[in-house]
């Protein structure tokens, strides 16, 4: 055949062929989202890549759980015992003096039936504690208070008043206390400044003083700032947990977050949404069943992705060398191909976090078939001429 009696079907071929390597290499077939070969080939770029891509397995797996998130138990724990309440300034205190017999500094009426006959006993006027942190005593002077124990206090008043005073004994107490007490802020019933008691408080006993959180367990972390390291858990770890429920210590900011944990799937999911899940555990198994699954009409399953920002913490210990973005985090893109029977299990423990993305890459033949259908909507009706005009000669 000569090159000029090419038939109409053979030139209607070529401008399919042509117009295939168009849009291919333009891009313009509509997709959801990269191709599984896409994306990996972004990620070869290598430093040039804003993430890193890591198979689903147990190597991943384990070395999220070897890097344990924020806890309040290993971050503030301190013995596991409350810490002991000591006077601050502005604190009110209480001092109590007796001498054992009449005559002395401090003469008055005698004391009640549980007293020495002739011990004498006068209370002093409810003070503060100043600014420079000490409280005045008749006699003794300025007595340093703040940072120190009630029986501490006592001490130093017996010794300053020995001498002077009929064997002086004295009884310090805190009639009212702005520093040993705890800030419990957000969602709660009634936001305030909860006192803490001589036998120690947990976090639960200090959010229940405060009336309980608004929202719902489910929905509710927990913020706790203490010494300048803050860190945050949701209260279902808190209540589940009793090593979470550690003593609040003097001066503790507890703020009650109302904060849905939640992911969003998208690409050939079955459900393309922000999903809510209430649990503070979700795996990724669980995560693509609350997604309606994968479409078999279009999905990969070797291209189930998790896009994650990850601490550089996580990401040292899953190999990954990139440098950290400004907000202090690293791209993580996690691929689980379904088609490997292994795969679910390791799907079955691998955590799924607030914020996640997770993404169903399209299959190749999905692309295929778009751009088929493409095709045929453009040069359809030229194919039918074609064929219709042969068939007539």
């Amino acid at each position: 055949m000569y090159r000029g009696s090419r038939s109409p079907r053979t030139r209607t071929l070529g401008i399919v062929a042509a117009a295939a390597s168009l849009l291919g290499g333009c891009g313009l077939l509509p997709s959801a989202g990269p191709t599984v070969s896409r994306l990996l080939d972004q990620q070869a770029q290598g430093a040039d890549a804003a993430f890193a891509v890591v198979n689903v397995d147990e190597h991943a797996v384990a070395a999220l759980r070897a890097v344990p998130p924020a806890r309040f138990h290993g971050r503030f724990a301190h013995g596991g015992l409350p810490a002991e309440p000591r006077i601050g300034i502005g604190d009110s205190i209480v001092v109590s003096l007796w001498e054992a017999a009449s005559g002395g500094l401090f003469t008055s009426a005698p004391s009640d039936q549980v007293l020495a006959p002739g011990s004498h006993n006068v209370v002093l006027p409810e003070q503060a504690v100043g600014r420079d942190g000490a409280i005045s005593v008749p006699f003794a002077g300025r007595i340093p208070a703040a940072g120190r124990l009630p029986v501490e206090v006592q001490r130093t008043i017996e010794q300053r008043l020995t001498g002077k005073a009929i064997e002086p004994q004295a009884i310090v107490s805190v009639s009212k206390s702005v520093n040993n007490s705890v800030t419990v802020t957000g969602e709660v019933v009634k936001g305030e400044r909860v006192p803490l008691s001589l036998k120690g408080d947990r976090l639960l006993d200090v959010i229940a003083a405060a009336g309980g959180p608004r929202a719902p367990v489910h929905e509710t972390s927990i913020r706790l700032s203490r010494g300048g390291v803050t860190a945050t858990i949701p209260m279902e770890e808190l209540v589940a947990d009793p090593a979470e429920n550690i003593y609040a210590e003097p001066g503790d900011v507890l703020t009650v977050v109302r904060d849905p944990q939640t992911f969003i799937a998208l690409g050939a999911a079955g459900e393309n949404n922000e999903i809510t899940f209430p649990a503070a555990r979700l795996t990724l198994i669980e995560a693509i069943a609350k997604a309606g699954g994968l479409q078999d009409l279009r999905s990969d399953a070797a291209g189930v992705f998790v896009f994650r920002r990850e601490v550089p913490e996580i990401a040292a210990s899953l190999g990954i060398k990139h440098d950290a973005a400004p907000d202090g985090r690293i791209g993580v893109v996690y691929r689980l191909d379904l088609r490997d029977a292994n795969a679910y299990f390791a799907a079955a423990q691998f955590p799924v976090r607030d914020k996640d993305t997770l993404y169903v890459a399209n299959a190749t033949a999905t692309e295929l078939q778009k751009f088929l259908a493409l095709v045929n909507g453009l040069t359809g009706p030229a194919v039918t001429g074609a064929i219709v005009k042969n068939a007539t000669h």
